[in-house]
């Protein structure tokens, strides 16, 4: 299946639907969801979308911590709490919250990022701000990144 990445720009209209650019839509949709699950990170100023299998991931992850921890309540009350399933209407567009849009600063454009099977939805001069910083740690960390094996697919190919 398809990553999800890049990045596109898109607006807002008046009543708050925004279009949701083909490629994450067409992901979506293969998941066999007529939409995305939407909540707000809580270690950056964005909104994080996936689809139904990976927000069962998460369920199931926080049920792993120990119940009643402060952090299960925690990680409950930012991801569960406050996600919202959010529909694709036919022209391929969604609705985003208005608790969401506030929390984050999104006005009249959002910025859709591919992150693998996620995708964040940021404020474009949000992202612009700490995109930055995060190159800049990278390199001054001489960040490197040990490539996986390659695996075997199960279709025939490698």
């Amino acid at each position: 299946m398809a990553l999800l990445v890049g990045r596109h720009i898109n607006k807002i209209d008046k009543k708050g639907r925004v279009s949701v650019p083909k490629p994450f839509r067409d992901y979506f949709r293969d998941k066999g969801f007529g939409g995305l699950y939407a909540f707000p990170l809580f270690k950056y100023p964005a909104i994080e979308a996936c689809a139904e299998d990976i927000m069962q991931r998460l369920n199931d992850s926080l049920e792993e911590i120990e119940m009643f921890s402060d952090d299960q309540d925690d990680l409950n009350t930012v991801i569960l709490e406050n996600a919202h399933s959010l529909s694709f209407d036919p022209e391929g567009r969604i609705v985003l919250p208005k608790d969401l849009m506030e929390d984050i600063g999104i006005t009249d454009q959002v910025l859709f990022v591919g992150v693998g099977n996620r995708i964040r939805i940021w404020d474009p001069d949000t992202y612009t701000e700490h995109r930055g910083p995060a190159v800049e740690r990278l390199r001054q960390r001489g960040a490197t990144l040990r490539l996986r094996p390659a695996t075997v697919s199960n279709e025939g190919g490698t």
